[in-house]
């Protein structure tokens, strides 16, 4: 089995590009809409969608652009990115104005960080 991709509700291009783009080091590989007709169909939301994707060798988010503001209400869900050099990559979301909730748990750390629309991400360093 392997993760194809992760699909997450964004407010403006401008804010994806700045996270996925700027901070994640991700290429913008296309856009597409999806009419309202075929979002009705897949999510019951009767809404046309500008659908961004930023990509890599190992990973892929299909970004929808969406200012509904009852998409943007708390979750719980996220997304876990494993990375090369956490220290490094802390220090570019501190450079990006990117808030780290850093909780310690037992004798390890627990790092996430939101990008500007309120998606979660987990960071954990590779081993």
């Amino acid at each position: 089995m392997r993760l194809k991709h992760v699909a997450l509700v964004c407010s403006s291009e401008k804010r994806c590009d700045k996270f996925y783009k700027n901070l994640l080091g991700l290429k913008k590989t296309g856009t597409k809409n999806i009419p309202s007709t075929l979002s009705k169909q897949i999510f019951n939301i009767d809404s046309e969608y500008k659908i961004i994707n930023y990509a890599d060798n190992a990973v892929h988010f299909e970004i929808f652009i969406s200012s509904a503001k009852n998409q943007m209400e708390k979750k719980i869900d996220h997304v876990c990115l494993e990375v090369g050099d956490a220290k490094t990559f802390l220090d570019r979301c501190r450079s990006s104005g990117i808030t780290i909730n850093q909780i310690e748990k037992d004798d390890k750390s627990l790092i996430f960080i939101r990008d500007d629309d309120g998606n979660l991400f987990e960071i954990k360093e590779e081993k």
